[in-house]
């Protein structure tokens, strides 16, 4: 499974347990999931290891 298919799938979990808790509503599902979408890509990001790691 590519990376951003993983980014996208924890998005939408992240979305549904928040529906799920009554944080967040239906109607407010695509302004959130955009936004915790870019939360999780940047968390991978930030933790990911450069890329030039494996050439030490």
């Amino acid at each position: 499974m590519a990376i951003e298919e993983k980014i996208l799938n924890v998005s939408k979990e992240i979305v549904v347990k928040f529906i799920e808790v009554g944080r967040v509503s239906p109607a407010s599902f695509p302004e959130t999931f955009k936004d915790v979408y870019r939360a999780v890509k940047e968390a991978v990001e930030e933790g990911a290891p450069p890329e030039d790691a494996d050439d030490e």
